[in-house]
């Protein structure tokens, strides 16, 4: 082997070292930067899990699965949901064995918006009244407030009707505009509930959200509102609920809700079509209008006991009273504000203020009487005090005298003359009445103004000594006068 070829030989196999160094290198940092990113991974996907996926997989409360229990009920039997807006309540309903609804718990409702009423469009503030549909797919975890689901509004017969708006929840956070409003405690165990129930096999779970609960009382005061109609088909959903505590099949036709029933031969009910003829249980059916008749019998009577008919304005919405003490709330000046319940008048119109005063009940205020015996003597005490005192300082300084007239010219013209305050204070002479029916006060005898007798003067305007005026000069004024009394 020669010398140039040991050397060239040498050179290929260095060259190769250098590349399998390159090559081992480029592979190690390329697993190295693998490795660092499936460890952030990692890291981003624990630290979500702390701080989303925990709350959103929190077990449902000790107390409230005995609760379940003994009632019949299992944490994964399905759920149903009924909202009022005027009571601020959220109540949550589970199925027993049997296939009826038990009531577990009543949640206090944080915070909702608007106005009783249905929503009729985006940015209207108003929470949705009617029958939705919750999903597993509505179901958020990572909610901007706490924990949410969507309730399903708008639903077909809403669509139908124009009505616009969406992303309507029940969620945290105590703040509404729109929505349903829990504090984070509540809708993280409402929001456990219904996990455990999806994951128990419920495909869907109903919410059922009225403007109040559907009570003859509630009713009654209602009667003029113009969504009355739109309540009365509610109502009839509510009806079926209560009287079977069953789920009721909802529909849409005729632009309206309709309730466990179905089309002749599988025909496809559609919210903006006419309603064709309906099957229906005839005996479910029967008791859902025996319990509407008896409603409208206690409205009836109602009525005529005179239940005066309101329309309830609210400022934005309101809360259940048990939340008062919520610091965190969405606007908190406008529920400061109580409900306003204005009268209205058998047209539905509100009644005017000064109509309101004339028909409210008449208030016991005392009607003042005739002067008793007990009123007029200290007036006339009063009187004859000042009358004596005018006649003792008659003769006093002129200055005295005038002030005590003036005194006693102001105490008249309040006590005697004045034509308003003696049928309030009474006059300074006892009346008829007075005089009849009370015992009579002796008064003492009034001195009078001037008396027709010399009055002696006083020691410090006596006249001089009877000597000074024996030496006057004669036909002097004080000679002249008997006595010597200057005139």
């Amino acid at each position: 082997m020669t010398g140039s070829f040991r050397v060239m030989l040498s050179k290929r196999v260095s060259q190769r070292m250098i590349k399998s160094s390159r090559i081992s290198a480029k592979f190690t940092t390329r697993a190295g930067r693998m490795a660092a990113v499936a460890l952030a991974a990692g890291l981003l996907a624990a630290c979500q899990e702390t701080s989303i996926g925990s709350k959103a997989y929190r077990p449902i409360p000790a107390d409230t699965l005995a609760v379940m229990e003994s009632k019949g009920a299992t944490k994964n039997s399905p759920v149903l949901i009924r909202a009022y807006k005027k009571e601020a309540e959220l109540e949550i309903w589970k199925m027993k064995s049997d296939g009826q609804y038990v009531l577990i718990k009543a949640f206090p409702m944080c915070r909702w918006s608007g106005q009783l009423g249905p929503k009729v469009r985006e940015g209207d503030r108003q929470v949705p009244e009617g029958f939705y549909t919750i999903t597993p797919g509505q179901m958020n975890p990572n909610s901007a407030y706490y924990l949410s689901f969507n309730v399903g509004y708008p639903n077909a017969l809403d669509r139908v009707q124009g009505h616009t708006g969406g992303s309507i929840m029940v969620h945290g956070a105590c703040s509404s505009a729109g929505c349903f409003s829990m504090t984070d405690q509540q809708i993280e165990e409402i929001y456990a509930i219904s996990r455990e129930a999806f994951a128990g096999g419920q495909r869907a779970i109903q919410m059922q959200s009225y403007p109040f609960r559907m009570t003859p009382e509630n009713l009654a005061k209602h009667r003029h509102d113009p969504n009355m109609a739109f309540w009365r088909q509610l109502k009839e959903g509510s009806d079926r609920f209560e009287v079977t505590q069953r789920e009721p099949q909802v529909n849409f036709c005729g632009r309206r809700y309709v309730f466990d029933a179905a089309a002749p031969a599988g025909q496809r009910l559609e919210a903006g079509d006419a309603c064709p003829p309906l099957k229906q249980d005839q005996q479910v059916a029967a008791l859902v209008s025996q319990k509407a008749r008896a409603d409208d019998a206690k409205i009836a009577e109602l009525i005529e006991k005179g239940l005066q008919p309101v329309k309830i304005v609210y400022s934005d919405g309101g809360q259940h009273p048990s939340m008062a003490n919520v610091l965190e709330v969405s606007r908190p000046e406008a529920i400061a504000e109580a409900p306003r319940e204005i009268p209205l008048d058998a047209r539905g119109k509100p009644i005017p203020a000064l109509v309101q005063v004339a028909s409210a009940k008449p208030v016991a205020v005392p009607v003042p009487v005739p002067a008793q015996a007990e009123t007029a003597a200290p007036v006339s005490k009063k009187l004859a005090k000042a009358e004596m005192a005018k006649a003792d300082v008659s003769t006093r300084e002129p200055a005295r005298a005038d002030a005590v007239e003036a005194e006693t010219s102001i105490m008249a013209r309040l006590l005697s003359f004045s034509p308003r305050l003696p049928s309030l204070f009474g006059s300074d002479e006892p009346s008829k009445t007075a005089i009849e029916t009370a015992a009579p006060v002796p008064l003492p005898p009034p001195r009078p103004r001037f008396s027709a007798q010399p009055v002696k003067p006083q020691a410090s305007i006596q006249t001089p000594p009877l000597k000074l005026a024996m030496n006057a000069p004669a036909g002097s004024p004080v000679a002249a006068q008997p006595g010597g009394t200057p005139r």
